[in-house]
């Protein structure tokens, strides 16, 4: 008979969580390198991808609380990552762009993130590693209440 300490171990659930918060870790060692955290990665990437956004606009679409997203726009900003100029839209309101040195520094962490993930996933065969993904981003997509891919 399985304990059932042998039998939580054994749920999917599980092993996904603590697979992802070794896969977190991996990722997170990696930034530390450019004195970043993962959140400072994705707050660098959503500005890329839609700047330039409102403060606001930014913390909905990546889920972080406006206070927190302050601390990490201060430290992205104090690092002359990104600027907060008056929205041109709306003067109430900050956009959030980009500088030259923050597009640098998303290139080089996005090469520490893949660079890290190659690690995390190296006991897989390339095949096995799309497979996951796959797998993975079906579950995700289901969970998020958007179709599944086909």
């Amino acid at each position: 008979m399985t304990s059932a300490l042998a039998h939580i171990q054994t749920l999917p659930s599980w092993l996904v969580g603590r697979v992802a918060a070794r896969g977190r870790a991996l990722v997170a060692e990696a930034l530390a390198a450019e004195g970043l955290k993962l959140a400072h990665h994705a707050v660098l990437a959503a500005t890329d991808e839609y700047g330039p956004v409102a403060q606001a606009e930014l913390g909905r679409r990546l889920g972080i609380d406006p206070k927190d997203l302050v601390g990490l726009l201060n430290h992205l900003e104090g690092a002359g990552l990104l600027l907060r100029t008056p929205d041109p839209a709306d003067r109430r309101k900050n956009a959030v762009t980009l500088t030259p040195a923050g597009e640098a520094a998303l290139t080089r962490c996005a090469a520490l993130a893949e660079t890290a993930n190659a690690a995390f996933l190296s006991p897989l065969t390339p095949a096995e590693r799309e497979q996951l993904t796959a797998l993975l981003t079906r579950i995700h997509e289901t969970a998020a209440g958007s179709r599944p891919r086909s």
